[in-house]
């Protein structure tokens, strides 16, 4: 069976999704979305950096794309900042009949105990509505906290805490928005920008420890959150900007489910934007990594390490949210109506990908 995909956005990950719709055979880029005038008319292929042509021009006309009734919308546009809009999308796409795999807003990966019944009914009612399917995924929230750490608690004994790490040079990232304006990078110490709001993190990773915390049937009590930063000591070039001198260059945060005392589920980011700030901080494998350590019996520590064909961590973590979303399409489709979760798909594999 083939399927029918649209490719909503065509920035950092969505040209990454246009090259994996590209490359299965089961499926058929039928149009795609962009959001500035200087990408339409384009082909897609242009836009993804393939160096050849799909055929597919880049269009604005949201009703025209809709209107061709595909299988699946593959929806990666930016939703930090514009959170209201992307869940209009995304209920759009729904009563339309028409399935999502989407990279945001990350917290509805499992919005259970996050956002609240009221504020989901109009996706669920959409979904209802349309028949239709939404999956939110990636790598992180995604895969590297979810069915990676999930799997490998399946050879423990007993269990003490699973904590999924992040360990990350961002420096090579080239998206000024979120390294600046979201994180906080480049600003003074002093700032405190949007991801670090009160809430921000246990709302954006609160999802990563209570979905956990379901796929190993504990009932948290909190969800708790902390943070430090560093400055930088010298300027430091980076592909969004440089960092000068005595700004925010290096940020570790943990978001952690508790049950009474104990932290038994724990998010963790170690962000740097030069390898030589806080050594003391755990570093990774590699040039970068996600990281799953598990206490209990046996203790486990299981590291995944990145590195796209082109030598960067950070292309190959933008592929690995694409190709999560991706290779989801067939199992998405095929699932019941509704909110999906990780906990809710059948292994998804790159079925039809060796060459």
């Amino acid at each position: 069976m083939t399927y029918r995909v649209v490719q909503w956005s065509t920035g950092n990950v969505g040209r990454h999704a246009i090259a994996g719709i590209d490359a299965r055979p089961d499926l058929d880029l039928a149009g795609v979305w962009v959001s500035t005038s200087d990408k339409i008319g384009r082909d897609a292929g242009e836009l993804a950096g393939l160096g050849r042509d799909l055929g597919v021009v880049a269009t604005g006309d949201a009703d025209g794309l809709l209107a061709l009734r595909p299988d699946c919308v593959v929806y990666t546009a930016m939703a930090d900042d514009r959170l209201t809009e992307a869940i209009e999308d995304l209920t759009r796409f729904l009563r339309a009949g028409i399935n999502v795999v989407s990279s945001s807003p990350v917290f509805l990966q499992f919005p259970q105990g996050i956002v609240p019944d009221e504020a989901l009914e109009p996706l669920h009612a959409a979904a209802r509505a349309g028949g239709a399917s939404l999956w939110v995924n990636g790598v992180d929230p995604g895969f590297a906290n979810d069915w990676l750490p999930l799997v490998l608690t399946s050879v423990c004994q007993r269990i003490e805490q699973v904590r999924c790490l992040e360990i990350l040079d961002y420096s090579t990232y080239d998206n000024a928005k979120v390294l600046f304006d979201i994180m906080g990078f480049g600003k003074p110490l002093t700032d405190k920008p949007l991801l670090l709001q009160p809430g921000v993190l246990t709302l954006a990773w609160g999802s990563v420890v209570r979905q956990l915390a379901a796929g190993l049937g504990v009932e948290l009590d909190a969800v708790e959150q902390s943070y430090e930063r560093l400055p930088a000591p010298f300027p430091i070039p980076a592909a969004a900007g440089t960092i000068e001198t005595g700004t925010a260059a290096a940020l570790r945060f943990e978001v952690r489910g508790m049950v009474g005392t104990r932290a038994v589920c724990v998010l963790e980011h170690v962000t740097r934007l030069h390898p030589d700030l806080a050594p003391d901080w755990p570093q990774p494998a590699g040039a970068g990594c996600y990281r799953v350590e598990i206490t209990g019996e046996p203790n486990y520590t299981l590291d995944l390490q990145l590195l796209a064909t082109d030598g960067d961590h950070n292309t190959a973590g933008l592929k690995a949210t694409a190709m999560r979303l991706v290779n989801a399409i067939p199992a998405v489709v095929a699932a019941p109506p509704g909110l999906l979760t990780a906990l809710d798909l059948p292994l998804v594999t790159a079925k039809g990908l060796v060459r």
